[in-house]
C-alpha cells in the first residue's frame, strides 16, 4: 500500500465514500495543495452539500442522474447508465457558491475540485456538446471526453477530463510528467479516479481490474507505484512519470483526470525520453475499432 493510493471507502467523509485533498476534507495528503476529489454512492432524493468556499468544482455523474442547486437555482444533469456509456452532462461551479447535489435514483457522483481565486460563472455542459477525442494508435487507442480541458471550459485552475480505454489497451502512454515549471512543462498535481468493468460475454463472477504505473523522474523525489486498481479507487500523482494505465484484457477502464497547479492553467508535459520512440513506432496503425465504446 502506498500513501498515494486510496481504495474505495479508505477515505470516507460523511456520505462521501471518498474525500481526499478537497477543501475541508478530513483526509489530507501531506504536501498536497492544488486538487481534490469526492465521490459518493447515492439513492433517490439523497442530498449532498458542498459548502461555500474558495474552491472551483466540476460535478460529474459517474452513473445515474442528478439535480444540482447552486444558490437556489436548480440545474439538471441527465446522467448516464454507466461511466462507459459515453459523455454525460456536467456542471462547473466557481468559487463562493454553496452547492446541493440531489440524486434522482441510484447513482454515483464525483466532484473534481481545486482551490481558486478568480470567479468564473456556473455552466452546464450537455453530453452532446462534450468534445470526444480518439487518441493514440493501435494498442494505445483510447477515448477522451474533454469537457473540462484548457480551451473547452473556462476555469481558474482546474483541468478535468475522462479517459476510456478498451480492454487490452494502454493509455497515458508513453509515460509523461508535469511536475515543474519550465519553458515546455507546467507543474500540475493529478488525480486518477477509476471505474473498471468486464467486457461483453464475461461470466458473472469476474473481478474487474486495471494496473497503474507511476515512476521516479527525480531521484530527490522518489515515487514507485505499480498496482491493481478497481472501481472507486484513486491514485494521487504529486510528481514523477505516470503511465501506462493498463486495461487488462477482458476489462474496460475508465478514469476521471483532475489536474491543477500553482502556475497558469496549462497542460504542458514532458514525455519520458526512454519511451518516446513508441509513438513513432505506432504511426499508421488504425485506432481501435471498438472506439468509441458507447
Amino acid at each position: 500500500m502506498t500513501q498515494w493510493l486510496y481504495r474505495w471507502q479508505d477515505a470516507p467523509e460523511g456520505k462521501w465514500g471518498l474525500s481526499v485533498g478537497a477543501e475541508g476534507s478530513t483526509t489530507e495528503l501531506e504536501g498536497w495543495k492544488h486538487t481534490g476529489i469526492k465521490a459518493a454512492d447515492t439513492t433517490a432524493d439523497q442530498e449532498l452539500t458542498l459548502p461555500k468556499g474558495k474552491e472551483e468544482r466540476f460535478i460529474v455523474p459517474i452513473h445515474g442522474a442528478f439535480s444540482v442547486v447552486v444558490d437556489g437555482e436548480r440545474h439538471q444533469l441527465r446522467g448516464r447508465p454507466s461511466a462507459f456509456a459515453g459523455p454525460t452532462d456536467v456542471i462547473y461551479v466557481g468559487i463562493d457558491h454553496e452547492v446541493t447535489i440531489i440524486s434522482e435514483g441510484d447513482g454515483r457522483v464525483a466532484v473534481a475540485s481545486a482551490p481558486a481565486t478568480v470567479a468564473y460563472p456556473t455552466k452546464v455542459t450537455k453530453a452532446e456538446d462534450v468534445p470526444v477525442e480518439l487518441r493514440g494508435n493501435g494498442p494505445t487507442s483510447r477515448e477522451i471526453h474533454n469537457f473540462g480541458t484548457v480551451g473547452q471550459a473556462e476555469a481558474d485552475k482546474v483541468i478535468v477530463c475522462e479517459v476510456i480505454t478498451p480492454g487490452g489497451n494502454w493509455s497515458s502512454y508513453p509515460p509523461h510528467k508535469h511536475d515543474e515549471i519550465t519553458d515546455t512543462e507546467n507543474a500540475l498535481e493529478e488525480i486518477y479516479y477509476y471505474e473498471v468493468r468486464s467486457t461483453e460475454g464475461a461470466p458473472a463472477d469476474t473481478d474487474p481490474f486495471a494496473v497503474q504505473r507511476v515512476s521516479t523522474a527525480d531521484q530527490n523525489r522518489p515515487i514507485e507505484i505499480c498496482d491493481e486498481v478497481r472501481s472507486g479507487d484513486c491514485i494521487f500523482i504529486p510528481y514523477g512519470w505516470h503511465g501506462p494505465s493498463m486495461a487488462a484484457p477482458g476489462y474496460d477502464l475508465y478514469y476521471l483526470n483532475v489536474m491543477a497547479g500553482p502556475g497558469a492553467r496549462e497542460w504542458n508535459v514532458t514525455v519520458d525520453p526512454h519511451d518516446a520512440w513508441v509513438n513513432d513506432s505506432l504511426t499508421g496503425q488504425p485506432i481501435d475499432p471498438r472506439l468509441p465504446l458507447h
